[in-house]
């Protein structure tokens, strides 16, 4: 309740402070209108790139701005910025250990899928070649067969 009582002082004095500065407003506009003549309310103009034909208004043209060079200004700064950016730099961070290891991580357990389905189907061929063949000649065919494949490695 204490809150509520000083939000309303507040806004009491908030109200105060308007209503005295609106009088003060209107009695400032009320001399000054009456001291100042028609020529004084009108505005002076100020020429930044325009040149004035008469001579009346020269003395209200602004002098024309010579633009600074900035060459050295700039070379500073990336003087600066490249010091800064060699004393921080660490070598032994900036690439990974493995440039792969992320897509190792996501695969993997696709990959334990396919080597079980993988082994499943070398076992199924393995059986379809024995049964269909003489024991020896299966053996002999899986032989040629891994000494052509260690060849080619």
């Amino acid at each position: 309740m204490g809150e509520i009582g000083h939000l309303e002082d507040e806004a009491l004095k908030r109200k105060q402070r308007l209503a005295a500065l609106k009088r003060k407003l209107e009695g400032g506009q009320n001399s000054e209108s009456s001291k100042k003549t028609p020529d004084d309310d009108l505005p002076v103009p100020i020429f930044r790139s325009y040149k004035p034909l008469t001579e009346e208004l020269n003395e209200n043209v602004l002098p024309s701005a010579e633009p600074g060079s900035v060459v050295e200004a700039v070379r500073d700064s990336i003087e600066k910025a490249n010091a800064a950016v060699l004393e921080d730099l660490d070598f032994m961070n900036l690439a990974p250990r493995k440039p792969d290891w992320d897509l190792k991580r996501d695969i993997a357990k696709k990959l334990e899928k396919l080597e079980k389905r993988t082994s499943r189907a070398i076992g199924e061929i393995i059986r379809e070649r024995l049964k269909g063949q003489d024991f020896a000649d299966a053996v002999t065919a899986g032989a040629s067969h891994a000494a052509s494949a260690a060849d080619d490695e």
